[in-house]
């Protein structure tokens, strides 16, 4: 029969021999939260979600009454139209119709022109041959002209009126148009600022409000933690802080998973702290100790929740 104290000895001895495992550290889950707002304020006509609900990206969270954010799209857009039309009509000219008038009026004063004009010849030819006065001559050559100067108006002005408006007319309704553009762009904002979605998928960590409640412009309504903000923060000793850098691989252990998660160091804190302000270890033997942050792998942290104490095991 072996002696009690050779087997104490050489339970010791193999213990002395064995690998330690390695070092855990204790820690919790940390979550930054997304607080959904609307940049204008109102009532709170819906509450499309719940706490606890999950969703995905683009899903309709809340809508706030938009009754006088309506009325000025619409104003916005009628005003928009008109200056619109006003612009089109400017460059467009005379109508059809009062061009067609003007193109009358020459045909005539041609008509008349070309009367006027064997008028003066016959006066003439009786001019040279003195049978008439010096008087009547001059009448005869100045009704000609008058005529002629009258088809010559009447050209220009059908010429006019084919152009349309002049140069800085059209640059200010063109004006017009770019500002009163802008104004339907900024009421079709504040119509679609009314009602907020989701922009990347996560789970509805509270609300803070009801439906009939008055917000105020930019008041958050929906809290939303997506998974991607999920993150690990423990505390390590000084004497191992040095052992570890941003990127290295560490497995986090929580109560009730048989296996732990993968996630990677992501920040480490610059200035030591003398105690963690919430203490999850079992001593406290370290009374100087860094923040270390790790962030989980896609899609590890979808069920995980801020506040969980965890254990975390550096990966060497």
């Amino acid at each position: 029969m072996r002696c009690p104290a050779l087997l104490v000895l050489t339970a010791l001895a193999l213990a002395g021999c064995a690998r330690p495992g390695p070092a855990g550290y204790q820690g919790y889950l940390e979550g930054e939260f997304i607080y959904v707002a609307a940049p204008l304020a109102g009532r709170l006509e819906s509450l499309a979600v719940q706490k606890g609900d999950r969703v995905e990206a683009g899903t309709r969270l809340f809508t706030l009454e938009g009754s006088a954010e309506a009325a000025a799209q619409r104003q916005a857009a009628d005003q928009l139209r008109a200056v619109q039309a006003r612009l089109a009509d400017l460059q467009k000219g005379f109508r059809p119709s009062e061009l067609a008038a003007l193109e009358a009026r020459r045909e005539q004063a041609r008509a008349a022109a070309e009367l006027a004009g064997l008028e003066f010849a016959r006066q003439e030819s009786l001019f040279k041959a003195q049978v008439i006065s010096a008087n009547e001559f001059d009448r005869a050559r100045l009704a000609h002209a008058q005529h002629v100067r009258a088809v010559e108006e009447l050209t220009a002005q059908l010429a006019t009126a084919q152009l349309g408006g002049r140069s800085d007319a059209i640059a200010a309704l063109t004006a017009d148009v770019s500002a009163a553009a802008a104004a339907k762009e900024r009421a079709d904002w504040n119509v679609e600022q009314k009602t907020q979605a989701a922009r990347q998928a996560g789970l509805v960590y509270d609300t803070l409000y009801r439906a009939g409640e008055y917000v105020a412009a930019g008041g958050p309504v929906v809290v939303l933690l997506p998974p991607a903000n999920l993150k690990v923060r423990f505390y390590v000793p000084e004497a191992e802080f040095g052992a570890l850098r941003a990127g290295g691989d560490v497995r986090v252990s929580l109560t009730g998973r048989a296996t732990p998660l993968a996630a990677r160091i992501s920040y480490l804190s610059p200035q030591p702290e003398y105690t963690p302000p919430v203490l999850y270890n079992r001593a406290n033997r370290a009374k100087l100790v860094f923040l270390i942050e790790a962030v989980f792998a896609a899609g590890e942290a979808r069920d995980l929740h801020p506040g969980q104490p965890v254990e975390v095991t550096v990966v060497r």
